[in-house]
Parts: structure tokens; C-alpha cells; sequence
């Protein structure tokens, strides 16, 4: 059979219609992103779809499909092999959160994979000896930032309950690659030339990114990597043991807690007590859609369907996406959310939530009431709500800082399975530390470094064994019950706004999954209006400025991997930010 395969660097014009957005010109395409416009290409296949980030990774999930195996297994050979060619943005040393349809149960659940802190971390973890916050970037290298890693236990619990194909085949394409080698990827290139010195500071990443000179690898390289074919064959003959158990384990105390400079907690007993939560989809109805996620610890199922309630109420189909008034609206709705989010979402095992009240429908019709203007919301304006709790608690405004990385997968089986999965080692190269082939994450940086906001106690503080916020917004939209869309995108809490974007523009201006993963993005997060530097969205700015924004042009690298599901097969897409690309059959 033919194998269809989708490419993410080809400039070509977005299909012209009334939500197009022109392409300029441009003969190259930077290895971080896109010069100008890059437009995504669809693929189409009739059987199953996987899109992920790097080609490698997702014609491995794509070649375990065609040998039989189903959605999880694929995800599995996915995630090992991005471990090894995308090692700045997730991998073994990190954490994943999952939302999966179940197609023979007929069920939709989420896997929570994130990443805990030590039982040795305090509320006091991220401040320094005046009881300041600590500046990030020194609170991120080093070991203090490690939390309990995640994403190999998700693997084996996913695996256990739904995968077809022996546990230890799934690590062979990824084995492969290291013993052998592969071919270091422009973007990879780039972003460990921009890391320089701070990549440097400890031997393994300086050894391993860098050549003997200290000149860091050139897009091209071949690149060997046989301690993580090492660890993984460990993984493939001991499962998950082997990693949170033995030489493994150790190794990885021994890096955390003997870091130069800035060491951490982390312990033995942490990575033999991680436990993986199966938990509650976060689903919210938006135009006769159900549209489903990842709740606690993620804020990202929250956000996103507050963003959606509030916009619902506005016709923005007939607005239309190069209007500033939609804009208007998607951008405060934003801000609206992301007060309830700084206020309200944490780990909900540890602080309980008014998750149920943010998401009813009468609260987000009365906060819509404030975006009936025409201009936009003062910043004194912009405050938490007041929803119905199930526990009468009240917390303290966060300051936690999520800065863009990230991976995104998503696959669809020849059974109808659809996985969704964000995974990440949390800022680009995590901690900078490195042991046994991977990074570790600083995924601890999510908490908040300060503990209390006034009198108040900060629901996402530091606390032994909590799970940070996070903002990863995997995400399958249902329609009678059937999964009819999976997407989701990295991104530091930019996520929120990239996915909400994609919904918008998938659900209202009826875009196809290659124009919501590719148009230009505008993100209004705490006030200032971001518009994606180099695209069309900045024809917006005086629009915007007019309604009353400060406006400022950023670079944005989203990472949206998209594939629809509908009743003649499937339709995919990856984001042309990235080097991703959509396969299937």
C-alpha cells in the first residue's frame, strides 16, 4: 500500500477564502521556525495517522502500526525515539500527560504523567537565604529543579492496560538510532548553539552537544548515543523497574543531588513510589461539541474551555479571524481565564479546586458580560472570578513562569484508538543535566517560588510529593460521543492560547487541520497583546492598538500536531514551526 507522508517545509500560498492569511515570501526556512508564513501540507490516509515533531520519531509509530500494533504502542516507539533526536524538548527524564479514546470500550480517559517533587522539597525550595524568589534561570540549572521523572512509567502503564505488541520490540527503531547514529537536525543544531555556555556547565550535555574544540554539532552530524540505547534496552528487558530501581535510579540520584552549584533532593525512595493517576477527562460542550482534556495538575482542559465559554457567546464565524473585534474578544477571554488559572488550579490531590464552578456555563455567560465593550479590559479589571467551590478555601495570586518547549503527539489506529499525549522536560534541555543518555527535566520550576500571595497561601506553592500546574492542553474533541479531532501543541503556557486558537479556528471559520496548525498566532496572556512576529497577524496591530492594546511582535514556536477523524478517514497535519511531519496509511 502507499504510505502517505507529510512534509513541513514547503512555502506555498494558504488557500485563499475568507479566513486566509497571505503567505510572504520567503526562499528559506530558519531551523527554529518560519520565516513570513510557512503553510503546513494535509495528508490524508484511509487507516491510521501518527504526527509528531521530528520525522524519525513518527514514521517509528507509524512502521509499529503497520506491523499490527495499536495507538499506545506506537506511542511508545514515538516517544523513545523524540527522546533521542528532540532530546531538548522531552524524553525519559520528563513527564507526559495523555488523553485516550478507548475505541472498543467506547470511553475517553487521561493518564497523568507528570513529574512530582522530592519528599525532601519544602515551600521554601525556590527561595533564597533573604526568602526571595530566586531568579529563574538560576533556579532552573542544576539539580533543585529535578522533580520525580514520569513519562517511563506512563509508558509501561499504558502499555500494560491497552498494548498489543511485547513491550520490548517497541524500543528497537529508537535503539537503532542511537547505536548507529542519526542525523543531528537543524533545529536541533540551532537551539544548542543558542544554549551555549549554560548547555556547558556540566560534562554530559558538554560532552555529548559539543566537540572536543567546545564547538557545538552542526546540523548534519551523525550522532551516536549508546547510553541511551543502553538504558532503553534496560527499560525493553526489566520495564519500568529498571529505571526507577538500580544502577539507573542511582545514577540519576547521584547527578540531582551532587550538581555543581545548585544541587537537589531528589531520592531513591521518590522514583520508587512515582505512581502514575488514571484521571477524569476535563470536557466542556462548545457549539454541540465536546471538547476534552487533561485536568489537574494541568491547567490547560480549564483554560482552554474557559476561553471557549466566553467567547461562545459572540458570533465570531461571521466576525471572522482578520477582524480585530474577534481579537478582542479571544484575547480577553484569555486574560479572564488565565486570572481564574494564576488563583485557583494546582494539584487537586493536594488543594481542592473549584474546577466544576470555573467551567459552568452561567459563570462563563456572567464574565462574558465583560467583554461586551468595544474596547479592551483595563488591567484592573482583569481578576479572578468568584465560582461555586466544593470547599470553601480562598487562594493567593501564583508566580510561576512556564517558558516554551514541549513536544506534541498524536495518533489514530487502525482500531479507532486516538492518543493525544504532551510530553515534556519542561524549559529547552530541562535541569542541563544529563545522565545515562537523557536529560532531566526542572519541570519543580512549574511550582510557584513564592509561597504566599499577602495573608494568602499559593495553591500551587511547593509541597513533598505535589505535582506542579502545568499548561500542556492535549486535547480530543468528541461529536456523539466519537472522537472527530486530536490535537495539541508545546509551548510553555503560550499552549493554552495555541490550542484555544485551533479550536476557534477549527470550529467557528471552519479552517482545515493544515490552516489551524499554521495560521498566525496572537496570544493575549497578562495584558500585552503578542502577535507572531513575521506573519500576517501583525497587520492586526493598529487594529488592536486602536481597541487599546499595547501590542508587541514575538517570536512564537508552537509545535501543533492535528489529525481529524471523519466518516471517509483521516486528515492530518503538522506545524511548519517545527520539523514535524504527519504519516499514515
Amino acid at each position: 500500500m502507499k504510505t502517505a507522508i507529510l512534509t513541513s517545509i514547503s512555502l506555498a500560498l494558504l488557500v485563499s477564502g475568507p479566513y486566509a492569511f497571505a503567505q510572504q515570501a520567503s526562499d528559506t526556512v530558519a531551523p527554529e521556525r518560519a520565516t513570513g508564513f510557512t503553510a503546513a501540507k494535509r495528508v490524508e490516509t484511509k487507516r491510521y495517522m501518527v504526527a509528531a515533531a521530528n520525522p524519525l520519531a513518527a514514521e517509528a509509530g507509524r512502521d509499529v502500526i503497520a506491523k499490527g500494533g495499536n495507538a499506545i504502542d506506537a506511542l511508545i516507539a514515538v516517544q523513545t525515539v523524540l527522546g533521542l533526536v528532540e532530546p531538548q524538548s522531552s524524553g525519559l527524564g520528563g513527564g507526559s500527560f495523555l488523553v485516550y479514546y478507548d475505541a472498543a470500550a467506547g470511553k475517553l480517559t487521561t493518564f497523568d504523567g507528570r513529574e512530582t517533587a522530592p519528599m525532601e522539597a519544602t515551600p521554601k525550595l525556590f527561595l533564597d537565604a533573604q526568602g526571595q524568589p530566586l531568579k529563574f534561570m538560576d533556579a532552573v540549572v542544576g539539580g533543585r529543579s529535578v522533580g520525580t521523572p514520569g513519562t517511563v512509567k506512563l509508558m509501561e502503564t499504558i502499555h500494560r492496560r491497552y498494548g498489543k505488541l511485547a513491550w520490548g520490540t517497541l524500543f528497537q527503531r529508537a535503539q537503532t538510532l542511537a547505536s548507529d547514529g542519526f542525523q543531528v537536525s537543524p533545529r536541533l543544531a540551532s537551539l544548542v548553539a543558542a544554549e551555549g555556555d549554560r548547555l556547558k556547565k556540566y560534562d554530559g550535555p558538554r560532552t555529548y552537544f559539543f566537540d572536543a574544540s567546545g564547538a557545538p554539532l552542526k546540523a548534519g552530524t551523525v550522532l551516536k548515543n549508546p547510553d541511551y540505547a543502553a538504558t532503553l534496552k534496560a527499560i525493553a528487558l526489566g520495564g519500568a523497574d529498571a529505571f526507577y530501581k538500580g544502577p539507573i535510579a542511582e545514577a540519576i540520584v547521584k547527578t540531582v543531588r551532587e550538581a555543581a552549584g545548585n544541587p537537589g533532593v531528589l531520592s531513591l525512595t521518590d522514583l520508587a513510589n512515582y505512581k502514575v493517576r488514571e484521571r477524569e477527562p476535563v470536557c466542556f460542550n462548545y457549539r454541540a461539541l465536546d471538547v476534552c482534556g487533561m485536568g489537574p495538575p494541568s491547567s490547560g482542559a480549564i483554560a482552554v474551555s474557559q476561553i471557549l465559554g466566553l467567547a461562545e457567546n459572540f458570533d465570531l464565524k461571521a466576525l471572522g479571524p482578520q477582524n480585530p473585534e474577534s481579537w478582542r474578544i479571544i484575547g480577553d477571554a484569555q486574560r479572564l481565564a488565565f486570572a481564574d488559572r494564576e488563583r485557583y488550579v494546582a494539584d487537586t490531590d493536594f488543594q481542592p479546586g473549584p474546577i466544576k464552578g470555573l467551567l459552568k456555563k452561567d459563570y462563563l455567560s456572567q464574565r462574558s458580560h465583560m467583554l461586551d465593550g468595544q474596547k479592551a479590559l483595563s488591567q484592573d479589571a482583569i481578576r479572578a472570578g468568584e465560582p461555586t467551590w466544593d470547599h470553601a478555601l480562598l487562594f493567593g495570586r501564583d508566580a510561576a513562569i512556564e517558558l516554551p518547549s514541549t513536544s506534541h503527539i498524536v495518533i489514530v489506529d487502525a482500531d479507532g484508538n486516538v492518543a493525544s499525549m504532551t510530553t515534556t522536560i519542561e524549559n529547552g534541555f530541562g535541569s542541563r543535566l544529563m545522565t545515562n543518555g537523557f536529560l532531566l527535566n526542572n519541570e519543580l520550576t512549574d511550582f510557584s517560588f513564592k509561597t504566599h500571595d499577602g495573608p494568602l497561601a499559593v495553591a500551587n506553592r511547593v509541597e513533598p510529593g505535589k505535582r506542579p500546574r502545568s499548561s500542556m492542553a492535549p486535547t480530543i474533541v468528541m461529536k456523539d460521543g466519537k472522537p472527530v479531532l486530536a490535537v495539541g501543541s508545546p509551548g510553555g503556557s503560550q499552549i493554552i492560547g495555541y490550542v484555544a486558537q485551533a479550536l476557534i479556528a477549527y470550529v467557528d471559520w471552519g479552517m482545515p487541520v493544515e490552516q489551524i496548525v499554521a495560521q498566525p498566532h496572537l496570544i493575549n496572556r497578562f495584558g500585552i497583546y503578542e502577535v507572531e512576529a513575521g506573519t500576517e497577524a501583525e497587520k492586526l496591530t493598529d487594529g488592536l492598538k486602536g481597541l487599546g492594546y499595547e501590542v508587541r511582535p514575538v517570536e512564537m514556536n508552537s509545535g501543533l500536531q492535528a489529525i481529524e477523524i471523519g466518516p471517509n478517514g483521516l486528515a492530518g497535519s503538522a506545524d511548519p514551526r517545527r520539523e514535524g511531519i504527519a504519516t499514515g496509511e
